[in-house]
């Protein structure tokens, strides 16, 4: 009985089936993707050789050189395989750097093949390997396929085990699934040699790697054909658990959000895909060495690897030099305003957390220069290093009470007397020293810690107002900061009066501020904190009044009894327009029964000009700056003296 040729014609349909798929997927830039394609076309290849060898075996009278010529291509063709394979699995846990500086696996990945290979160069000679005449038969050589099947096997179970954290678990099973399916139709080829299922096996392997490990929805960018931020984020993980060195241009349009914003999507994407033409382009210039990403919302990168790094200052002011210029749009001239920063990782930017909490938005934090800026530059370690930890920084404060409250008092005009005193967050971490409120703030607002903060303030303002020594200082009120998060609170007033009743505080002695970004928010859950604390007797003061969200009508609308003047107010008084607004504003507010505090004063001129405005309340360092608590005690026992 012949060879059937059935599983063969299925497996050619099926890989030539998967080649087509990936290029029509575009699954062609980087390198598992072209190690891919080169496995399927070595497969391919092989299975046409395969084809060809048995057909050739059922004619009588075929030249024995092309019959010997097929069948020694299809041996060599399947040999290499297995190594193309080793290449691609290794390319997924992008180890490559260790692999070059490592002998022994270098040794292993091409000896079986070699010698494999030098035995069927040999085999004319010796005849060792198969015999062509007369019929097709394996030689007493040819146990040596089988045994450098089974080194790699060995070889890429043991590379897996070792880097198995560099890739996903669905990926290890199903790049893994090429082993026991080759030696499972290896098996059964042995047992029924008619039955030709070992490029059929190897097509079904190829069809599971192609389902499991190359999935373009979830790396590629449907807009860009760029790869995406979950690639992104992947890649570079992976590169700095294997200390891998790479430079990376990094490139964030300055001036995206707000042409998203005013042009709308349509216009957004026009400009996005000229840029992305732009960014290959340059990509092509440097023969395509760098590896291109687009995260969101107008962020590029492009990744050199350590053979390659030197072109990423080129790639880099090349972008600069494409995008800087302005372009034309459906006849509107747009400015792009590219920040580019160039930075070697992991020399300078030393962990992946910080190059992503770095590379968010830069490109807010920083004047635009039109040049590419270094790294150096721009990037302060300290500052990045509070970012990248200030979760774990909040929670071990909260845990080991590090937390502290410190108060800056607030002075009566009419009463001639400190009156109150503002409550301020204070945190002093052991490892990183003070942490900037506004990154205290904003770190747990997006957390969902601030509410805990928040209890924490108000818990220790308590605390202080039933103190014996709060009695002796006679202060009216304490004023305690809420934030955005807390004003939307479903449970606020609730909260905030279970504390005040469990310190047996007066309603009174408390004043709660708000800013005038909460104000802005005009949820119904807010309005209805507002109005309960309202009602409960705890007055409500607005701050910052006179920064870019300052609304009459909200003015009008909340029950507020207190107005901080915001500090612009005070840092621009000497100019003539700024005084008739100053002028205006305070005889509106004092109309509406508001009582009126002045933030930032800090010279005596500053003090009089708005106590001649018949401003109420002053604040600033011209009496003091914000003390803990026994200073501030001491500091209005000596005002008292």
């Amino acid at each position: 009985m012949g060879k059937s040729l059935s599983f063969d014609i299925a497996a050619l349909l099926i890989i030539a089936l998967l080649l087509v798929s990936c290029i029509v997927r575009k699954m062609t830039s980087g390198t598992p993707n072209r190690l891919f394609l080169a496995l399927i076309s070595v497969h391919l290849f092989a299975t046409v050789f395969d084809i060809w060898a048995v057909a050739l075996d059922h004619v009588s009278g075929t030249n024995p050189a092309a019959v010997y010529a097929a069948h020694a291509g299809y041996l060599i063709l399947h040999n290499f395989s297995v190594p193309v394979y080793v290449l691609f699995v290794i390319s997924l846990t992008d180890t490559w750097h260790k692999l070059k500086k490592d002998f022994r696996i270098q040794f292993v990945l091409w000896a079986p093949f070699s010698i494999v290979f030098a035995a069927i160069l040999v085999n004319p000679f010796r005849k060792k390997m198969f015999l062509a005449d007369g019929g097709y038969q394996r030689g007493p050589w040819y146990f040596l396929v089988y045994v450098a099947a089974a080194v790699y096997a060995v070889f890429i179970i043991g590379y897996m085990f070792r880097y198995r954290k560099l890739v996903e678990r669905s990926k290890i099973f199903a790049v893994m699934s090429y082993i026991p399916i080759g030696v499972g139709a290896m098996l059964i080829q042995m047992a029924y040699p008619t039955m030709l299922v070992e490029m059929f096996s190897a097509a079904v392997s190829l069809l599971l790697m192609s389902v499991g490990v190359q999935k373009p929805e979830e790396i590629v960018d449907s807009d860009t054909q760029f790869m995406k931020y979950s690639a992104y984020a992947t890649d570079m993980k992976r590169n700095y658990r294997n200390e891998k060195h790479v430079n990376l241009v990094m490139l964030n349009l300055g001036s995206f959000s707000s042409i998203n914003a005013m042009m709308g999507y349509d216009f957004s994407m026009l400009v996005l895909g000229d840029v992305v033409a732009r960014i290959r382009k340059v990509n092509k210039l440097l023969y395509n060495k760098g590896e291109l990403y687009y995260l969101d919302r107008g962020r590029f990168r492009m990744v050199f690897d350590e053979k390659h790094r030197e072109k990423a200052a080129q790639a880099a002011e090349l972008l600069v030099e494409s995008l800087k210029e302005k372009s034309d749009f459906n006849n509107l001239d747009v400015r792009l305003n590219p920040f580019v920063v160039l930075a070697s990782c992991p020399e300078e930017i030393p962990d992946f957390k910080a190059l992503m909490t770095f590379g968010t938005d830069f490109h807010e934090k920083l004047k635009y220069e039109g040049r590419v800026m270094h790294v150096q530059e721009v990037y302060h370690k300290g500052l990045f290093e509070i970012h990248k930890n200030i979760d774990q920084i909040i929670e071990e404060a909260l845990e080991f009470h590090r937390f502290q409250v410190y108060y800056q008092p607030i002075y009566s005009i009419e009463k001639g007397r400190f009156i109150s005193a503002e409550a301020l967050l204070r945190l002093f971490d052991p490892a990183y020293g003070f942490i900037s409120p506004e990154i205290l703030v904003t770190a747990a607002e997006k957390s969902g810690a601030i509410h805990r903060i928040g209890d924490y303030v108000l818990e220790e303002v308590c605390k202080f107002i039933a103190s014996a020594e709060f009695r002796k200082l006679g202060l009216e009120y304490i004023e305690v900061n809420l934030s955005v998060m807390q004003c939307m609170r479903v449970n606020l007033a609730e909260k905030v009066m279970s504390i005040m009743g469990k310190h047996r505080v007066a309603s009174e002695l408390i004043n709660l501020e708000i800013t005038e970004t909460a104000a802005s928010h005009t949820q119904e859950v807010m309005a209805e904190n507002l109005n309960k604390l309202t009602r409960a007797g705890v007055s409500i003061s607005l701050d910052d009044y006179g920064t870019g969200y300052s609304n009459i009508k909200r003015v009008i609308q909340l029950p507020l009894k207190i107005i901080k003047l915001d500090k612009t107010f005070v840092d621009e008084q000497d100019n003539p327009k700024m005084r008739v607004v100053l002028k205006n504003t305070v005889a509106m507010l004092k109309d509406m029964d508001m009582e009126i505090v002045v933030e930032g004063i800090e010279t005596q001129e500053m003090l009089d000009f708005f106590t001649d405005l018949r401003c109420d309340f002053i604040q600033g360092y011209f009496f003091s700056k914000p003390l803990p608590k026994p200073e501030f005690i001491n500091f209005l026992r000596s005002q008292a003296e």
